[in-house]
């Protein structure tokens, strides 16, 4: 198996062009969501060069773009400050190392061949997941837009802080902020396929900052400081036995999402260049990117639906242009580091607003009612557990409930392939000869007939159809349709039988064959028909059993006879 991506120099001027556009791209959001996770805006950097090398060289998916995202910042945020709030010495030590344990996990995940799994989510969920993440996004960001240190907390922490927030509101501060969403909102589209606007806002309101703001004391604005050049300081594992099992689930839930964020880009990146990404191998390539990011202090990334959109409409195909667009961020932070002191946060919070904003699924949003209930319940559900709760919650609460709406409607689909019968009623299809058998049978024989996959939700319909089993002489179930039959399926088809056996009523086998046969064999069911009743086709199965009904009726016959003229 080919290691690295697919690299090769036949689309050299695309792949350069569009690296170095979604480097442009890649610039400010890296900064704000260095400064947004609580790492600091260097780390920020680290990630984007870190995250975007390495799974661009080990990756399945040529023209994917890694990146810190919104969803990975909104769990490294809270990763780092509840490890600096149990540790405050080594807490983000800490965090980088659940950032490096996450990889490891990715890893696992694409070692295991889950990568088609993770996808395997209901849209409802994931629609649901990430509007939370979009919500928590906005909430996080709404104390540095008005100029003010972000409360502890989460959600919750700024919903209370609230009142004291508008109280304290910087109005300089707030306004670089508006004007940083207005250029991102309304910035022309001609422009913005020349310019990214997060660029355009982050230069404009940087030098607003500079220009009118730079001197007055009374009016500073909050920037993010000096950032020193030269390579990351190596950041060595480090954890407290009574942190590891905190630090565990966090990363299990950072790689989970990262694995989830990254795979649904891959299949934005597959449909613009009609290709097909190796999920496995992707997962692989992520969990060593960032492992390798945290060791370098930076924070987690994933495949980035922005960047990726932006290097392949400027010509990005190979893995090339995540590696120019690495290395040019490389060159920004070795030599210009410096120059970024001067941006203001409320510009970066600005930035990471409408990222928010923009992850939220409006479009689903607006018409999930239409849908039904049911689905509109789940989304929100899922909105709420995650804004409020715990993301892995809210997606597992959302997956069970999904589930279990599923199987409901399954089984009340499949509940209508069960069937009880003793008349030819057309109510499945029969040819003629079987339906006079049934006929002539009158109403001795119950043919129970199951058709497509038996599982568990069809149980009770098993059970329901069968009750009236002691008003008949033979009992045929028919198994010919029924390609898999469930553990719980199998255990209704056994009471059904046993019932019979109970009753002193004969049973036939029809059509269990493979996989069927051998679960029926397997639980021991198949010893309850004799070895002369299993059959392979329906027509010998009635005919058989309306050989019993006469013997029984004409034994019967008998001992009336007998009964009524005793012998002297």
């Amino acid at each position: 198996m080919q290691i690295t991506n697919t690299i090769h120099f036949r689309n050299l001027k695309g792949d350069i062009f569009g690296g170095l556009t979604a480097a442009v791209v890649a610039l400010p959001m890296a900064l704000a969501f260095g400064i947004a996770s609580g790492a600091g805006a260097a780390a920020g950097l680290w990630g984007a060069i870190l995250v975007g090398f390495f799974a661009a060289l080990f990756g399945g998916t040529p023209s994917l773009i890694s990146e810190p995202t919104g969803p990975m910042t909104v769990i490294v945020t809270a990763v780092i400050a509840e490890l600096m709030a149990v540790n405050p010495e080594s807490g983000l030590a800490m965090a980088f190392t659940v950032v490096m344990m996450a990889g490891i996990f990715q890893i696992l995940f694409g070692v295991l061949r889950l990568g088609k799994y993770i996808t395997m989510l209901p849209y409802n969920v994931i629609s649901g997941f990430m509007t939370g993440i979009g919500v928590i996004l906005i909430f996080l960001q709404i104390a540095p837009f008005i100029g003010q240190q972000t409360p502890s907390g989460g959600v919750i922490g700024v919903i209370k802080a609230f009142p004291n927030l508008i109280t304290n509101i910087n109005p300089w501060e707030t306004l670089l902020g508006l004007i940083t969403l207005g250029i991102l909102f309304f910035c022309p589209a001609k422009l913005k396929k020349l310019v990214p606007p997060q660029l355009i806002a982050l230069v404009i309101g940087t030098a607003i900052s500079l220009i009118f703001f730079g001197n007055i004391e009374i009016r500073t604005i909050a920037t993010i400081g000096e950032i020193t050049p030269g390579l990351p300081q190596l950041q060595i594992p480090t954890f407290t036995a009574e942190n590891l099992r905190l630090m565990f689930v966090n990363a299990m839930v950072l790689g989970m999402v990262g694995s989830i964020d990254c795979l649904l880009t891959c299949l934005v990146s597959d449909s613009l260049t009609r290709t097909e990404h190796k999920s496995n191998k992707e997962l692989i390539s992520q969990g060593v990117a960032n492992l390798i990011t945290g060791l370098c202090g930076g924070i987690a990334g994933s495949g980035a639906t922005t960047a990726t959109v932006v290097s392949i409409q400027a010509g990005g195909r190979t893995a090339l242009a995540g590696i120019s667009r690495a290395l040019a961020l490389l060159i920004v932070v070795l030599w210009a580091a410096p120059l970024t002191s001067g941006i203001p946060l409320a510009v970066l919070a600005g930035i990471v607003l409408k990222v928010g904003i923009d992850i939220i699924d409006w479009g689903f949003l607006k018409r999930v009612h239409n849908i039904s209930w049911k689905a509109a319940g789940i989304v929100y559900s899922v909105v709420l557990l995650t804004v409020f709760v715990d993301l892995m919650v809210a997606v597992a609460v959302g997956v069970f409930i999904a589930n279990i709406l599923t199987i409901e409607r399954l089984e009340e689909m499949q509940s209508q392939s069960v069937k009880a019968i003793t008349d030819a009623d057309d109510q499945i299809v029969m040819n003629d000869e079987e339906k006079q058998i049934l006929d002539w049978a009158n109403g001795r024989v119950l043919l129970f007939h199951l058709s497509g996959p038996m599982i568990f939700g069809v149980a009770k319909a098993i059970s329901r159809e069968h009750s009236a089993i002691s008003n008949y002489d033979v009992l045929i179930v028919d198994l010919s349709e029924v390609p898999i039959l469930g553990v719980t399926s199998s255990l209704a088809i056994e009471n059904a039988i046993q019932e019979a056996i109970d009753a002193g009523r004969d049973i036939i086998m029809v059509g269990a064959t493979g996989k069927v046969k051998r679960r029926l064999e397997k639980l021991g069911i198949a010893g309850l028909i004799p070895e002369n009743y299993w059959m392979g086709d329906r027509l010998t199965a009635l005919k058989e059993g309306l050989q019993i009904v006469k013997q029984k009726q004409s034994s019967s016959y008998e001992d009336i006879q007998k009964s009524a003229f005793p012998s002297s």
